[in-house]
């Protein structure tokens, strides 16, 4: 049964990208509806472009098990999502507290908007925190 999903990201390095990005691709290629709503850590990353990369050497090793097992990146997996049709959005405070105007993000985001708005989309949907 296809619904709607929220992925809410705050942290950027490869474990909560990595599951972050997995899961959201599963679910909209399963037919769910899905968002990612970025927020500070793992917005400045999407913006900056080090989305998913990994801190530490734990992180590090991991990155190097999923290349040699085939897995594609996180930010791969983000943007063939979105190619299937998941939106990735933020909140226009949380977008300003990063230090960026709503309108420089159109490309890197699908849509920037107010709290009440994204609070409303989320009724009824299955939200996740990573």
């Amino acid at each position: 049964m296809a619904g709607r999903v929220f992925f809410f990201l705050q942290h950027a390095t490869y474990e909560p990208a990595f599951q972050a990005s997995s899961m959201g691709i599963t679910a909209v290629a399963m037919g769910d509806e899905v968002y990612f709503v970025f927020a500070f850590d793992a917005l400045r990353s999407w913006v900056g472009g080090t989305f998913g990369q990994p801190e530490g050497e734990r992180e590090r090793e991991e990155h190097a098990r999923g290349e040699t097992l085939g897995v594609p990146a996180p930010s791969k997996m983000m943007e063939e999502a979105r190619a299937l049709g998941a939106k990735l959005i933020a909140c226009d405070t949380t977008v300003r507290l990063c230090g960026f105007e709503p309108e420089a993000l159109q490309g890197p985001l699908d849509e920037v908007m107010g709290l009440a708005s994204l609070w409303r989309l989320t009724q009824g949907a299955r939200t996740l925190t990573l």
